[in-house]
């Protein structure tokens, strides 16, 4: 399959939202082996919209649609499809009970321009909506499957990976089962990773090996296909065997872990508890670390130190060093994790300290950072030159605080 997808709506022209849609299904559709050789985006005008099918039915055999599902004027994906396919819409019942029992239920009235949710093509194959309510729908006509999907990723997401991805791999007649697993490093650029693997890029066939890098941060995919879905793990498993011999000591976690999840899931499995002193960071790193459930079980307290005034009153960090050495300094950065790390009763104390911009402060460059790690063996301190705007910086040097922490615990 050669596949487009097609996203519905001018707020995505405008702007106003992030197509990530598109790029939800093709990563999608690259892990059951379907190749996405066109996003195109289209506004809410049926000319327009009729236009971009034409020219996707000239180049892609299966043609996704997001968007322009909904109860209003300017909802009009299905129509114009309709239309382009002289084909009619057509009641769902289960959707149209679904949309009448939601308003029942809500206690609200519903309005007459909901009814026209439920519509969908004639003959297609329904993709329930359990997230929303109107549904999705696919069809094949003249060689050509056309799959309608609603805008809201909280509804699209959902509906493709329970209706929409079983019924393509239906379509395709799969028989291999189709295996990947994504390997995610830190504190290595990706021209650093591609070279150190550049070989076995190079001698890729099956699996594949795709980079990826985002933030700071690379990742590798793995995909091999084969009939035995344990074959297809074992070849994975091989080249990933490969991969962390060459580059081991960036390697942090697999698929969607992150390094604030692999850093928790760490403390909790070595029963170790953490205070944190933000000046920098201004509350970054327990903000990352809080949004994770069970943080309670690891994170003792914390405390944003932003001015000398508090790491002096709070922290306890001599006022003569703050005034000799600096706040972005080492000893400061030193002093700041033993002492919120005595302050909280915790197994570790982190902090960070430094300069995130626009200027310089104590005669200190845009991107100074300064990291401390107190334990019951003593404190290390590390050095960062970080470059990047405001925002970077404090992500960035929080993500090391992760990272030189979770060395540590190993």
């Amino acid at each position: 399959m050669k596949a487009e997808i097609i996203a519905v709506g001018s707020e995505l022209l405008l702007g106003q939202i992030a197509n990530t849609n598109a790029q939800f299904l093709s990563q999608q559709l690259a892990e059951i082996g379907i190749d996405v050789y066109y996003h195109t985006v289209v506004g809410d005008n049926p000319q327009r919209l009729t236009h971009a099918i034409e020219v996707a039915k000239q180049r892609s055999n299966l043609i996704i649609f997001t968007g322009g599902l909904g109860p209003t004027k300017d909802d009009l994906t299905k129509e114009t499809i309709a239309k382009m396919l002289n084909k009619s819409l057509v009641l769902d019942e289960e959707a149209w009970r679904s949309i009448c029992d939601y308003f029942s239920k809500t206690n609200r009235p519903m309005s007459p321009n909901n009814r026209k949710q439920a519509l969908v093509l004639e003959g297609s194959c329904v993709l329930k909506n359990e997230h929303g309510m109107a549904p999705g729908m696919a069809l094949t006509v003249d060689h050509i499957t056309y799959m309608l999907l609603p805008g809201p990723p909280k509804e699209m997401k959902p509906m493709f990976i329970k209706y929409g991805r079983p019924f393509l791999l239906q379509k395709r007649h799969v028989h291999e089962k189709i295996v990947s697993l994504v390997l995610r490093f830190f504190h290595i650029g990706e021209s650093q990773l591609e070279a150190e693997i550049e070989d076995l890029i190079d001698a890729q066939t099956n699996p594949t090996i795709a980079p990826l890098a985002s933030d700071g941060e690379v990742t590798l995919r793995l995909t091999a296909k084969h009939e035995r879905e344990e074959e297809a793990k074992r070849m994975i498993n091989e080249v990933e065997q490969k991969i962390l011999a060459r580059v081991r000591p960036y390697f942090y976690g697999y698929n969607d872990e992150t390094l604030f999840s692999k850093l928790l899931a760490t403390l909790k499995e070595k029963n170790k508890t953490l205070a944190v002193a933000e000046s920098l960071t201004g509350g970054l790193f327990l903000e990352e670390m809080t949004a994770l459930p069970t943080a309670s079980t690891v994170i003792a307290g914390g405390v944003v130190c932003y001015t000398n005034e508090i790491k002096e009153n709070v922290l306890h960090v001599p006022k003569e060093i703050l005034q000799t050495e600096g706040a972005v300094s080492e000893r400061c950065a030193q002093l700041m994790s033993e002492n919120v790390r005595k302050l909280c009763g915790s197994d570790i104390g982190i902090s960070f300290t430094g300069v995130a911009g626009p200027g310089d402060l104590e005669g200190k460059p845009v991107g100074t950072v300064w990291i401390g790690i107190a334990t019951e063996q003593g404190t290390k301190t590390f050095a960062l030159t970080l470059s990047g705007d405001r925002q970077a910086i404090r992500m960035r040097a929080a993500k090391y605080g992760c990272y030189y922490l979770l060395q540590l615990l190993y």
